[in-house]
C-alpha cells in the first residue's frame, strides 16, 4: 500500500503521534518526579501515596474508558465527514464523564476509610493515617480529570494532540513547583502533595474547557446548553462500558497485587512504588502509539476504508515495539540514579535494580503485541472480546499467579512481575489469533 493510498501519511502519524508520546512521557516523568519528592518526607509517606494512587488509577481508567467511547464515535463521524454527528457526540461525552465523576467523588468521600482498610488493611498504622489523608483531598480532582480527559480525547479524535499535550505538560510542572513548596516549604506532609495534585488538575480543566468551546473541527457549542441524548448516550455507554470494565478491573486486579505487594514489607513497597513508576514510563510511547491508533483506525473504519485500518494496525504496532526496546533501557540505565534521589538503602536498591532488568528484557518483547493492536479493535467497535481476554488473562495470571508466588511459595517482589509477563503473553497470543480472524471488523458502531 503506498502513501498516496492512505488517509494518513508518515507526517500525519508523527503530527498526530510525537505530541502524544511527549504527553505521556512528560506525565509519567512528572509522577516519578512527585513520588520521588514524597518519598523524601519518609518511606511511610511513598507508600501511603503509592497505595492510594492505585484507587486513583482505577477511576481516571474509568474516565479515560468513556472519553475512549466518546473518541470512537467522533473519529467515525469525522472520517465520515459528519462533523455535527462528531459535535453532537462530544457534548454527551461531557455530561457523561462529568456526572459519574461527581458520583464516583461523593462514594469515595463517604467510603475512603472502609475502602482503604478493605484493600490495604495488612499495612502499617502509620501507612494507613497517611493514605486517609492524601485520599480525603485527592477525590476533589476527579470531576476535574474527568473533563480534562475527554476534552482531551476529544481534540485527539479530530487529529489536534498538540494542545492536550501542553496544557497537559503544564499542569504537571505546575504540579512539581507546588510539591516543592508545600512539601519542603509549608511541610504540610502528604496533605501538600495532595493540594497540588488537585489544584494544578482544577487549572488544567478550567484551561482545556476554555479552549474547547472556541474549537472549530468538533463544534461544542454552550456547556450550559448540553442536554441528555439518550441515543447518543447508548452510543457511548456500548462502547466505553466494556471499556470501563476492562480498565476498572485491570485496575482492581492492581489493587489486589498491591495488597500482596504490602505483605512484603515496607522495603517492597517503596521499591515496587519506584519499580512501577519507571515501567509506566518506559510504557509511555508505546502506549502513545496506542492511544494514536483509535483514533486513526477509527477515522479509517468510518470512511469505510477497513484495509487501511489493518495496514495502521500493523504499522503502528512495529512502531511501538521499537520504542519500547528503546525506552526500556533508557529506563533502566537511570534507575541506579533514581534510587539516589529517591534516597533508598541498599537493600531496597538493590531489589529495585534487579526487578527492573528483567523486566528491561522481557518486556519489549511481550508487551507491545499484547496491547497496541486491541485499540485498533476497540476503534472497530470490537469492545467485548478485548474485555474479556483482559479480565480473565489479568485475573488467572496477574492475580492468581502472583498470589501463588508471593503469599505461598514466598518469592518476593519478583514474582509479581513474572505474574504480569504470563498475562501479556497469553494476551499477545489471542490478540493476534483474533486479529488475523479479521472478525473485529464486522461491528457496528454508528448504526
Amino acid at each position: 500500500m503506498t502513501l498516496t493510498q492512505t488517509m494518513f501519511s508518515n507526517r500525519d502519524l508523527r503530527k498526530l503521534l510525537i505530541p502524544l508520546i511527549i504527553e505521556q512521557v512528560l506525565t509519567s516523568f512528572m509522577g516519578t518526579i512527585d513520588t520521588m519528592m514524597v518519598s523524601n518526607i519518609g518511606s511511610t509517606a511513598v507508600s501511603g501515596v503509592s497505595c492510594v494512587d492505585s484507587i486513583n488509577k482505577l477511576v481516571i481508567f474509568l474516565f479515560t474508558s468513556i472519553s475512549t467511547g466518546g473518541c470512537i464515535i467522533c473519529s467515525q463521524f469525522l472520517g465520515r465527514g459528519e462533523k455535527k454527528g462528531a459535535g453532537e457526540t462530544a457534548r454527551q461525552v461531557l455530561l457523561v464523564s462529568g456526572g459519574i465523576s461527581l458520583l464516583l467523588m461523593g462514594f469515595c468521600l463517604a467510603f475512603r476509610g472502609f475502602l482503604l482498610h478493605l484493600i490495604f488493611g495488612t499495612v502499617e498504622e502509620a501507612v494507613m493515617t497517611a493514605a486517609l489523608d492524601y485520599f480525603l483531598i485527592t477525590v476533589f480532582s476527579y470531576p476535574f480529570t474527568a473533563v480534562f480527559n475527554s476534552c482531551a480525547a476529544i481534540y485527539r479524535a479530530a487529529g489536534n494532540s498538540r494542545l492536550p499535550m501542553v496544557i497537559s505538560a503544564s499542569c504537571n510542572i505546575l504540579n512539581i513547583i507546588g510539591n516543592y513548596v508545600l512539601l519542603f516549604l509549608v511541610k504540610m506532609g502528604v496533605a501538600g502533595a495532595a493540594v497540588s495534585t488537585t489544584v494544578s488538575m482544577a487549572i488544567a480543566c478550567i484551561v482545556i474547557m476554555i479552549r474547547i468551546r472556541r474549537e472549530q473541527a468538533i463544534e461544542i457549542g454552550s456547556f450550559l446548553s448540553i442536554r441528555p441524548d439518550l441515543r447518543i448516550i447508548g452510543r457511548i455507554l456500548k462502547i466505553g462500558i466494556p471499556t470501563g470494565v476492562e480498565n476498572s478491573m485491570f485496575q482492581f486486579g492492581k489493587l489486589v497485587v498491591q495488597s500482596t505487594v504490602a505483605t512484603l514489607g515496607t522495603m517492597a513497597i517503596a521499591s515496587n512504588a519506584i519499580v512501577t513508576s519507571l515501567e509506566l514510563i518506559s510504557s509511555m510511547p508505546s502506549q502513545a502509539v496506542g492511544i494514536g491508533l483509535v483514533t486513526v483506525a477509527g477515522q479509517c473504519i468510518g470512511a469505510g476504508k477497513i484495509g487501511e485500518a489493518k495496514y495502521y494496525i500493523r504499522k503502528l504496532t512495529i512502531w511501538a515495539a521499537l520504542l519500547l526496546a528503546a525506552s526500556d533501557w533508557i529506563i533502566y540505565a537511570v534507575t541506579y540514579p533514581v534510587c539516589l534521589l529517591a534516597g533508598f538503602d541498599t537493600p531496597t536498591m538493590e531489589l529495585t535494580m534487579q526487578v527492573m532488568l528483567v523486566i528491561s528484557i522481557v518486556k519489549p518483547v511481550l508487551w507491545p503485541l499484547a496491547f497496541v493492536p486491541s485499540n485498533g479493535m476497540r476503534a472497530a467497535g470490537d469492545v467485548n472480546f478485548t474485555m474479556i481476554t483482559a479480565v480473565i488473562s489479568m485475573w488467572v495470571f496477574r492475580v492468581g499467579l502472583t498470589t501463588v508466588l508471593c503469599r505461598v511459595l514466598g518469592i518476593g517482589l519478583i514474582g509479581i512481575w513474572c505474574g504480569y509477563f504470563l498475562d501479556w503473553l497469553v494476551r499477545s497470543i489471542v490478540i493476534y489469533v483474533r486479529y488475523r480472524s479479521g472478525k473485529w471488523t464486522r461491528f457496528s458502531v454508528l448504526d
